[in-house]
């Protein structure tokens, strides 16, 4: 069974988490922001932190003029996407994710591990397609027999 996708981006500045989530409708959730380390990038410097704080419940229309409007620099994230109905918190594991309202995980690894867990099977098949698109490396889909990640953190 297909639980995401996985693929590689370039470890350079860019918009690359509106690119990467250009198929899914960000606005239509509320976010968990683990606040690790990403920066806005000012006249091709970095600037302030990207995500400064953890933060449980960010309006998805906020996060969408975040990140594509703005040029940054991706080190480690971790979003989680939530109906805008439900408690929004963070979840540590695949197990718990099954079982829990999130809908959506994005985590970013060391600027270039990308890795991608959805609930909904067409949304999997969208990301996928659009990582393609993109030009992105290794895109391949996270199976229940490949996936070797024991937690849904970036650390």
């Amino acid at each position: 069974m297909k639980r995401g996708i996985s693929f590689e981006i370039l470890n350079e500045y860019g918009c690359f988490l509106g690119d990467i989530l250009k198929p899914f409708d960000t606005t239509s959730f509320n976010w968990y922001i683990g606040g690790e380390e990403s920066y806005f990038v000012n006249d091709c410097t970095l600037g302030e932190p990207l995500f400064p704080e953890e933060v449980y419940g960010m309006d998805g229309a906020v996060l969408k003029g975040i990140i594509e409007n703005n040029e940054h620099y991706l080190i480690f994230v971790n979003v989680k996407a939530y109906p805008k109905e439900k408690i929004v918190k963070d979840i540590k594991t695949y197990e718990e994710f099954l079982n829990s309202d999130c809908q959506l995980v994005l985590l970013i690894v060391d600027s270039t591990y990308v890795s991608i867990y959805c609930k909904d099977k067409d949304l999997i098949e969208s990301l996928y397609h659009n990582a393609k698109i993109n030009g992105y490396e290794n895109v391949d889909f996270v199976t229940d027999e490949n996936d070797g990640r024991t937690r849904l953190s970036v650390w």
